[in-house]
């Protein structure tokens, strides 16, 4: 596959999904060789059944991943489409009105609408809806990349838990720098998170990297 074709690909996800299957990636690695630690100090370790475990993890989790979007997408759309039928059904405008803003609310969103441009807005849709037509619910084709994407985002964040393996001769000091390396790359990931989000890069990087380092201590707590 190209380089232009695997852009195509993740041009269809949304970035912060791509940063979070990316931070799920990294999450699981990270069990698996934490959890290997504590192995390497009770028992030895066994490097070939730790790479083979990390990677089967990882990709399995990433076709489930993969698998869950589609199905995802699949209700999100089959919602829209009771919800057009329900404003079609509705008896009156105002109740037509009363679905929009339930499925719509204002409150709690990002903007501050004051109420005449909150029903502006709902008339609006409510004109939309009124002279448009159901779609076909089909899957796209971007929906598919889309999916391709998140098995790929999460099936490699397992490469930089294993390379060190490669790499370093000593069992212990290539799961350390496996280790380093998972935990870096958790800052890096709430960096670029910030970068989307309009946050503070240092900030973020640091929020990511504890919450994914708490998130992996529960699950090696509980045996995951």
């Amino acid at each position: 596959m190209t380089l232009r074709g695997l852009s195509s690909i993740f041009a269809d996800l949304d970035p912060g999904d791509a940063l979070g299957e990316v931070l799920f990636g990294l999450i699981m690695a990270l069990t698996w060789t934490v959890g290997s630690r504590l192995v390497l100090d009770e028992e030895g370790l066994d490097v070939r059944d730790l790479v083979v475990a990390t990677i089967g993890c990882n990709v399995a989790w990433g076709i489930i991943d993969a698998v869950l979007f589609i199905l995802g997408t699949t209700f999100y759309r089959s919602r829209r489409l009771r919800l057009f039928r329900q404003i079609r059904a509705a008896k009156d405008e105002a109740a037509a009105l009363a679905v929009l803003a339930k499925e719509f609310p204002v409150e709690g969103s990002p903007l501050s609408a004051k109420p005449a441009d909150a029903e502006a807005l709902y008339r609006s849709l409510l004109a939309l809806t009124r002279r448009a037509e159901p779609a076909k619910l089909s899957l796209t084709r971007a929906d598919l990349r889309a999916a391709a994407a998140i098995f790929l985002l999460v099936s490699a964040t397992a490469l930089p838990a294993v390379i060190p393996f490669f790499l370093i001769d000593n069992a212990n000091w290539a799961l350390r720098a496996s280790n380093l390396f998972l935990v870096v790359l958790l800052f890096v990931t709430g960096y670029a998170w910030a970068g989307f989000s309009g946050g503070r890069p240092f900030y973020a990087g640091i929020t990511m990297t504890c919450l994914g380092l708490f998130l992996v201590a529960i699950a090696v707590a509980l045996g995951g």
